[in-house]
C-alpha cells in the first residue's frame, strides 16, 4: 500500500458513502464475502435500514489489494423504497448484482478475523492488537499494534459548517511505527466524517497456506440527520 495514499482516498479510501443509500443516523452492518486465492481482491458487504425512511439497503464492495482501488465495477449498491421491502431482499438483490463480478475476481477464500472491535465492547477503538492465530491453546504470535489518530480536515468541495458545528476530521493509521495512511483533505464521497474507529483486522483463511492480503476495516462515522451514520473502509496492510 503507498504510505501516503490520499490521491487513493476518491478511490479505496472513499467509504461507501460514494454510493450510500442512507443518511440518517443509521449503524451500518458488516460482512467479509472473503478474498481471492491469490490474495489480491477483497469484498466485503455493508448493509441495514435507514433511519427516518426506514428504507432497507445493501452495498457489496469489492477491491484491488494491490493497485488499492474499486474493482470489478463496485460498489453495488441497493436501496429498496417500496412499502414493505426487507433487509433480506435488499441483501439478496445486492448479491446477484455483485455475483458476476465476485466470480471473475475469483473471491472464494473465506476471510478469518485476527481482531475485532465488536459493536458491544465499548472500546473507543484507537488501538487494536492482532498476530498470527497460535495452535489450539497457542498464544497468537508476532503481535502488532494498529494506531489511529483524527484530526481536523477540511472536506473537498463540502460545506461541512453549514450541516454541522463539529469539526471534520481526517485520519492518521499506524502499524506499529510505520504510518500507512494519513488523510491531507477528507474526500468528498466521505461526506463530514465526525469520527473514526478500528473495527476489524481480516486475513485469508488459508487451511495451511500462506496467502497475503491482511485488510484493517476502519469505521467512519459521517454526519446524519438523526446522528452520526456509520460506514467502513478497507485498508490493505499486507499486499499480494
Amino acid at each position: 500500500m503507498r504510505l501516503n495514499a490520499v490521491p487513493a482516498a476518491s478511490a479505496l479510501l472513499a467509504a461507501s458513502l460514494l454510493t450510500a443509500p442512507a443518511l440518517a443516523g443509521d449503524r451500518a452492518m458488516f460482512n467479509p464475502l472473503g478474498f481471492s486465492p491469490d490474495g489480491r481482491y477483497f469484498a466485503f458487504e455493508e448493509y441495514g435500514v435507514q433511519d427516518g425512511s426506514g428504507f432497507p439497503y445493501a452495498t457489496i464492495h469489492a477491491i484491488d489489494l494491490k493497485a488499492d482501488k474499486w474493482a470489478g465495477g463496485a460498489p453495488f449498491a441497493v436501496r429498496l423504497e417500496a412499502d414493505g421491502a426487507t433487509l433480506s431482499e435488499a441483501r439478496a438483490k445486492a448479491a446477484g448484482a455483485a455475483k458476476s463480478a465476485l466470480a471473475t475476481l475469483h473471491v472464494t477464500a473465506p476471510a478469518e478475523y485476527l481482531a475485532l472491535n465488536a459493536d458491544g465492547e465499548g472500546n473507543p477503538g484507537k488501538t487494536l492488537r492482532f498476530g498470527t492465530p497460535g495452535d489450539g491453546l497457542g498464544e497468537p504470535e508476532d503481535v502488532r499494534l494498529l494506531g489511529l489518530d483524527t484530526f481536523p480536515a477540511a472536506v473537498v468541495d463540502t460545506p461541512c459548517a453549514d450541516y454541522t458545528e463539529r469539526p471534520t476530521l481526517g485520519f492518521a493509521l499506524t502499524l506499529d511505527d510505520t504510518e500507512l495512511h494519513r488523510d491531507i483533505t477528507v474526500p468528498k464521497s466521505r461526506g463530514c466524517a465526525l469520527d473514526y474507529r478500528l473495527y476489524g483486522v481480516l486475513t485469508p483463511f488459508t487451511d495451511g497456506f500462506d496467502i497475503p492480503g491482511t485488510v484493517v476495516i476502519v469505521s467512519v462515522y459521517p454526519f446524519g440527520f438523526e446522528g452520526p451514520d456509520r460506514r467502513f473502509i478497507a485498508i490493505p496492510i499486507d499486499q499480494p
